[in-house]
């Protein structure tokens, strides 16, 4: 099985092209900094660092990254691992992996995010978590109608 799950934020902007022909494909390329919990440091100590993963959405997928996802913008996604390898104008065979994403979404709200405008910082955020109304399901505030993309 080839399965993968990342939560990370972009390191810059998607770059979006279109495929030539009668109907062009939108094919979105990003990078996620998706933390690396738990690694040590040279002083012994917790050091937080990240892994950086290439990843590639195609079709709806990749006009909704296009559209929607910028620098910093914090997202979870999942998909399959894929290599590939091509030999560069040098000569040289270089290798390839990177994640097709099949399914895509947002990590936490744009409220959030907007504080974080300069890009990856790593950590975690000390705020208190959502209260569920005791069916399974969170409450939702009013007023947040605005910030979900598919009103």
């Amino acid at each position: 099985m080839n399965k993968v799950i990342l939560m990370g934020r972009l390191t810059r902007d998607p770059e979006v092209r279109y495929s030539q022909g009668e109907t062009p494909l939108a094919i979105a390329r990003y990078t996620l900094a998706v933390d690396r919990r738990n690694a040590r440091g040279n002083n012994g100590g917790d050091e937080q660092t990240a892994d950086f993963i290439n990843c590639v959405a195609f079709g709806r997928a990749g006009e909704f990254a296009e559209r929607y996802f910028r620098k910093g913008t914090k997202i979870a996604v999942s998909g399959r691992i894929q290599t590939g390898s091509y030999t560069n104008k040098d000569g040289v065979k270089v290798y390839t992996t990177e994640v097709v994403v099949e399914d895509q979404e947002f990590a936490e709200s744009k409220n959030a995010s907007s504080g974080n405008e300069g890009g990856y910082t790593g950590g975690n955020y000390n705020r208190p978590a959502p209260s569920g109304a005791g069916d399974g399901f969170m409450n939702i505030p009013d007023g947040i109608d605005e910030e979900l993309p598919f009103n």
